[in-house]
């Protein structure tokens, strides 16, 4: 194996003409970041599916001053993401940051979500941040900066109920970005996480929606800005980890860790088992009721 290259220090000032690839674009969450990095004069790389609102967010970040394009891509194929890499690399020469905002997640018992569903998940949360992130390693080592960055959530952290496999790929991308860290120290390259738990954007934004379920007040919710600012923090820091949530919650998932048992007791507690098991609930009862409406 060739030797890496060290420099001597790894944290990145984020700054004017510095290109992002965003995916999860317009996803609610991804639309706010990617005005927080056009308010600063970045240039972006933006990647959605369908990807139908991709133009109008366009629009709105050129107005800015800033370059952006847009890549309707479909995470789930690998064809696809690799096309999008290189047609990204041809447009702007370079990605000095990486931000794997993509997600899907199905509020579900597990044994009711289908191989397909499943394989949806593993595919746009965990494979593709992997590969794009392969993908664009080699220019940034090349030039001896970059950083990934990558949103995982607190569900990685609890496990909660009707939430297996999104649990499961969130909390792998945060071994995978520690990892990633202890490979690349010293190059100039490195990698953070940002673990929100209830954003009021994206993913609990349209479960609330669909659902009528609110987030438990114990666990409250965040602000999408906060999210962003995170981005920016753990970039410029060069932080392994930012949690994002208006209620500490460290010192429960040290507890937790600590004493696994007791954890689960008190995990339960907060309510965020309840508010998954409601929302699968009332998912289950909307589905049944379309069905019998077209039967």
């Amino acid at each position: 194996m060739k030797r890496l290259a060290t420099v001597r220090s790894r944290a990145m000032k984020v700054t004017r003409g510095q290109t992002v690839l965003l995916t999860g674009a317009t996803g609610g969450l991804g639309t706010v970041i990617a005005h927080a990095f056009a308010r600063r004069g970045l240039n972006l790389a933006l990647v959605a599916f369908p990807g139908i609102e991709l133009s109008g967010l366009q629009s709105a970040l050129e107005n800015q001053g800033v370059k952006a394009a847009i890549w309707m891509t479909d995470l789930r194929d690998p064809h696809q993401r690799r096309r999008m890499v290189v047609e990204v690399l041809e447009t702007f020469g370079r990605v000095d940051l990486l931000i794997n905002n993509a997600g899907v997640e199905f509020t579900a018992a597990y044994h009711e979500q289908t191989e397909d569903g499943l394989g949806d998940i593993l595919n746009v949360n965990l494979a593709a941040p992997m590969v794009l992130t392969r993908l664009v390693l080699p220019d940034m080592l090349q030039r001896r900066t970059g950083h990934i960055v990558n949103i995982s959530s607190l569900a990685g952290k609890s496990g909660p109920a009707f939430q297996e496999p999104y649990a499961a790929t969130k909390a792998a991308l945060v071994a995978f970005t520690s990892s990633l860290r202890a490979t690349y120290r010293g190059t100039g390259v490195s990698a953070s996480a940002v673990t929100p738990g209830f954003v009021e954007a994206g993913i609990y934004a349209r479960l609330k929606t669909r659902s009528g379920c609110s987030a438990p007040r114990l666990l409250g919710t965040s602000k999408p800005e906060a999210v962003a600012r995170a981005v920016m923090e753990v970039i410029e820091r060069d932080l392994f980890e930012k949690i994002v949530n208006p209620v500490p919650a460290r010192p429960l998932l040290a507890f937790c860790a600590l004493f696994p048992n007791l954890g689960e007791w008190l995990t339960e507690r907060t309510g965020g088992n309840e508010f998954f098991r409601k929302v699968a609930e009332r998912l289950r009862e909307s589905t049944m009721e379309s069905a019998n409406k077209t039967s």
